[in-house]
């Protein structure tokens, strides 16, 4: 007994010394340090024409019989009066009516070219809450630093301080060497199929093959991690696919008056209990470990060593990470109950019941085999598993290169910008345009050059969406190097 006592303690002490070798190894990566740089840029033209860009109601509904499209039509004549040194410098190609791409020529036809991209249409503000913004919703209202409105940050932001950074860089006689693409889209909001789409096919009949190309889909971000110090820039690689299910519950119908044991509506509550409960399953590897590792690189002392010791802590540091939303979302594919349906009047027992559940493919799965997974979990016959729209669904984006000019460039000139911030490669959660464009790029990045905290992150798609003055005067600064360093002479 006491033999084994000993060589149990041997043991434990071998493994702390492992796990402390690991976790002091781990260390935070050598980046090479880089100049900070300031263009010097005009923040209170800048800051008009973004207020000026909200004012439009580019709304998408997603509906074709309530979908209005004069607010685009003057948010077009808007863009080009407000940036004539792009409209004269640039040839415009207006797509499906509405979307707007740009072709800045460069001097050397054999490079490829860039794609930067952006969109301007918006989300509905949701009925009700207009009373909730502290400034009204289409305002583009200037105050406490920041400007106001429905698509501050999604997207319209990016569209002005790409054009800031354009006109500037032409008022100084830059002409790049690799001609440049400018797609700004219509339709983002419910799938880029006439705007994004439409581009891609006229990049094809042209038999342009992009470089790379640029979109949203990610942020620097403050205050996300817990206990990191540093704000932390997710340059994202690859893109979630998405496909959405209804599961369809049968049983007895008739009279409120006399129900059975059990209706259409409890075994779809019993079925929706077992999916919610037991997620598809998630794996801390590939891009996923990637991007955790870099951030924990940063991080408090126990997420290090969790981080550098997987063998050991892998199942501990997976639980944490599903305990959060972004956490959870990174690793594997997410499960969204979004719309239920049953009934068509109080008194009548419904003999269907429905539920939707719109589900975020990681790129390990398929819609194959969530659809499998659901009818293992559910395990009964009256349920029925139903692809929707006629089995459309999108998968997960390829991962793009985090190892070339491309990748490295876009990080350089975050960190010329931003300063000491780490830099990891990411996952975008959400669709963006950019599964279109994709089609007709080497690598597709999705990347905002603009710092945002938990709190600003709620303005996506809810209320008092706002961006920050210093994040429109830095984005454009970024903008204007990221074109002379990747498409300069």
């Amino acid at each position: 007994m006491r033999n084994f006592l000993k060589l149990a303690g041997v043991a434990l002490l071998v493994l702390i010394a492992v796990v402390a070798v690991r976790t002091i190894m781990f260390a935070e990566t050598n980046v090479a340090q880089v100049e900070r740089l300031t263009v010097d840029v005009d923040e209170a033209r800048i800051v008009q024409h973004m207020s000026q860009a909200i004012a439009f109601k580019t709304i998408s509904t997603g509906n074709s019989d309530t979908q209005s499209y004069s607010e685009f039509a003057r948010f077009k004549e808007w863009l080009q009066k407000s940036y004539p040194e792009v409209v004269a410098g640039l040839k415009l190609e207006v797509i499906a009516d509405h979307t707007m791409l740009f072709q800045w020529l460069g001097a050397n036809s054999e490079l490829k070219p860039i794609l930067l991209t952006a969109h301007y249409d918006v989300v509905p503000v949701v009925p009700g809450t207009e009373k909730d913004w502290k400034h009204a919703p289409f305002s583009g209202a200037v105050a406490d630093g920041y400007v106001w409105g429905r698509g501050a940050m999604d997207d319209k932001s990016a569209i002005v301080v790409m054009l800031e950074a354009t006109t500037q860089l032409l008022k100084e006689g830059f002409r790049p060497e690799r001609t440049i693409y400018f797609s700004f889209g219509h339709d983002e909001e419910i799938g880029g199929q006439e705007g994004a789409n439409g581009v891609v096919e006229y990049l094809k009949q042209q038999a342009v093959q992009l470089a790379w190309s640029l979109d949203e889909g990610s942020f620097i971000s403050t205050g996300m991690f817990p206990g990191v110090a540093k704000p932390v820039a997710s340059i994202n690689v690859a893109e979630k696919g998405s496909v959405t299910f209804d599961l369809i519950a049968n049983g007895p119908g008739g009279h409120s008056s006399i129900p059975g044991p059990e209706v259409a509506i409890d075994i779809l509550a019993k079925a929706l209990l077992k999916v919610r409960n037991t997620p598809v399953p998630g794996e801390l590897e590939g891009l996923s470990a990637e991007m955790i590792d870099g951030i924990a690189r940063n991080g408090p002392l126990a997420l290090r060593v969790l981080a550098a010791n997987k063998w050991l802590f892998g199942g501990l540091l997976e639980d944490q990470l599903s305990a959060s939303n972004m956490g959870n979302a990174m690793i594997r594919t997410t499960t969204a109950p979004t719309m239920l349906s049953a009934g068509v009047k109080s008194n009548v027992i419904s003999p269907t019941a429905t539920a939707t559940i719109n589900f975020r493919l990681h790129p390990r799965d398929t819609p194959e085999g969530v659809k499998a997974h659901l009818q293992s979990l559910i395990d009964d016959q009256r349920v029925e598993v139903r692809v929707q729209g006629d089995g459309m669904y999108a998968l997960a984006s390829e991962v793009s290169s985090r190892d070339n000019d491309a990748y490295k460039v876009i990080a350089k000139i975050a960190r010329q910008v931003f300063g000491d911030i780490v830099v990891v490669p990411g996952l975008t959660v959400a669709g963006t345009d950019t599964k279109h464009y994709s089609k007709v790029a080497d690598n597709s990045y999705r990347f905002q050059y603009m710092v945002v905290s938990p709190e600003e992150i709620s303005g996506f798609h809810g209320t008092n969406e706002r961006v920050r003055i210093d994040n429109l005067v830095k984005a454009t600064s970024a903008y204007y190097l990221l074109m002379k360093e990747s498409a300069g002479r």
